[in-house]
């Protein structure tokens, strides 16, 4: 891809609304490295002139408004998404405005901060009210988000009104549609990139950094899933607005983190290098954002060996080289079923619910879809779930299928260990996944009856990889989706975990031959409820 440096068009001192345009534009930055953000204006002169001179009055604060003071959150930020009149998106044919509005929604679960409106390109045909409306969102707007906008009524209307913007992202819209990052124009010479014109300058120093961003960026819209629609935004928002905290990244920090790796960690790193898988992973994940999860994994399930995991396991997990600390996601909140067969639900129950099938079939689950695209998305997933041997012990083995980035398919397996949380349905699960431990916060949200279908959502992260997320899994005997009859139970039950059924994906569960299956010796499996009991319908 080749980066084209041209002017900017002058910038207008007003808009048609009469309100004062902004010009705070800064260099570009990307999300791979600290951002140099914007700072906002301040509401007050910081050295007032003779003629705006302030009257000082003492007032004495408590404590808790001290703090108040200083402890000053960032100002909001303001996105605003234009969609095609009618468009459709390739999320099973969803209207990109339910998309967009929807994604408006999941916005608020990173930061309460973060403002979406949604407008349809209809505004030049319908009332003045509603292009003023439009208008006055623009002109205090952060982002402009464009998408299959191709009427030219609207091109030349979206192109009068967001010179004062930004950043302008357009997707599949008309070419014609000007974009910007960081206030500065880009153009890409990519051909069949979403990003076909980015037209604009950048400041000479920092076209790589722009290049990343815009290949991050254009990568993930090109999955075509809410997750990475929503991330989008956030490398927009963390490379040239405001950090944002899930997104702080993978990269060295320099000389601390070469020194933490090579005083602790030199033969892991050494035969981490000689291994050519190991090997491979590294390369892999270099070619990837740190801060996209569907990239990076892909790379690890691709490439996981034992060298990769003592590598991982040195640097990462016992010594921290990159100083990173995520959190598990606190939004949505999900809210366990309470009942099950008409009873309230208790904690051995939920244990049985989990382990579902298991003896009566080889598995307790098979995954029927999920909604994470990082890790929910590989063909062939059953779910393991039993009581271990010690007393009070649960234990949850997923084994799935990798499609390789070399085309080869292979069988990975996981060993989590599963302690309840204080709400019957809910539990806290960690893994060490290829040296890198996981902590997660799973809920039991729904279980039909007769055992047929479940749902269950989780929040995770990797706290020394910096990485958080969330997830569904729908979960079958068979794998395949429930009868329709079960639509509306459905529908409710991804309702409570703020999930629509166009953002789930189906797993390909078609070519599952030979799956490792088994679970321990001397294992058992459920307390209260078995799923082939079904003496409960006749009550």
């Amino acid at each position: 891809m080749s980066l084209v440096l041209e002017p900017p068009p002058p910038p207008l001192s007003k808009s048609k609304t009469g309100a004062p345009l902004k010009r705070c534009f800064t260099s570009i930055r990307t999300a791979l490295s600290p951002p140099n953000h914007r700072f906002r204006a301040s509401r007050f002169p910081l050295h007032p002139t003779s003629s705006s001179r302030p009257t000082v009055t003492v007032v004495l604060k408590t404590e808790k408004e001290k703090n108040a003071v200083t402890e000053q959150k960032d100002p909001p930020v303001r996105i605003v998404a234009v969609v095609g009149q009618g468009s459709v998106s390739p999320l099973k044919c969803t209207p990109w405005e339910e998309v967009m509005m929807h994604t408006a929604k999941r916005l608020k679960w990173v930061d309460e901060g973060y403002e979406m409106v949604v407008f349809p390109d209809n505004f030049h045909q319908s009332n003045d009210q509603t292009a003023m409306d439009l208008q006055k969102e623009l002109a205090c707007a952060d982002i402009l988000l464009v998408v299959a906008v191709t009427n030219q009524d609207s091109v030349k209307w979206i192109g009068t009104n967001s010179g004062n913007i930004p950043n302008v992202i357009c997707f599949e819209s008309d070419p014609g549609l000007v974009n910007k990052l960081g206030g500065s124009y880009v153009h890409s010479e990519m051909k069949g990139s979403i990003f076909d014109k980015l037209v604009g300058i950048s400041q000479l120093k920092k076209t790589d950094e722009t290049k990343e961003v815009v290949q991050t960026v254009s990568e993930a819209w090109d999955r075509c899933n809410s997750d990475d629609i929503r991330f989008c935004l956030l490398v927009i928002i963390n490379a040239y607005i405001q950090p944002v905290p899930v997104l702080k990244n993978l990269r060295s920090k320099g000389f601390s983190t070469l020194n933490c790796m090579v005083k602790n960690c030199g033969p892991q790193i050494l035969d981490c290098l000689m291994d050519p898988n190991c090997r491979k992973a590294l390369q892999c994940l270099n070619k990837c954002s740190p801060v996209d999860q569907v990239c990076n994994y892909r790379c690890i399930a691709s490439f996981e060996s034992p060298k990769l995991e003592a590598f991982s396991l040195c640097v990462l997990q016992k010594n921290n080289c990159l100083d990173l600390d995520a959190k598990i996601p606190e939004k949505p909140y999900v809210q366990p079923m309470l009942k099950f067969r008409g009873k309230d639900l208790c904690h051995e129950t939920a244990k049985d619910l989990f382990v579902g099938w298991l003896g009566s079939l080889d598995w307790s689950w098979r995954v029927v879809a999920g909604q994470n695209p990082a890790y929910d998305q590989f063909p062939c997933q059953y779910q393991l779930f039993y009581r271990g041997k010690a007393k009070g012990s649960f234990w949850y083995e997923p084994v799935f299928q990798v499609k390789t980035l070399e085309g080869e398919l292979v069988w990975r397996r996981r060993k989590y260990r599963v302690k309840r949380a204080n709400v019957p349905g809910t539990f806290y699960f960690s893994v060490l996944d290829n040296g890198v431990v996981s902590n997660e916060y799973w809920t039991i949200v729904d279980v039909s009856e007769d055992f047929s279908w479940g749902l269950f959502h989780y929040h995770g992260a990797a706290r020394v990889a910096g990485q958080s997320y969330t997830g569904a899994v729908l979960v079958s005997p068979d794998g395949t989706y429930p009868k329709q009859t079960q639509n509306n139970r459905l529908s409710s039950a991804l309702e409570k975990c703020g999930i629509k059924e166009w953002e789930l994906y189906t797993v390909d569960n078609c070519a599952c031959q030979d799956p490792p299956l088994g679970i321990p010796e001397g294992s058992s499996l459920h307390s209260m409820v078995d799923a082939k009991d079904q003496s409960w319908s006749s009550v």
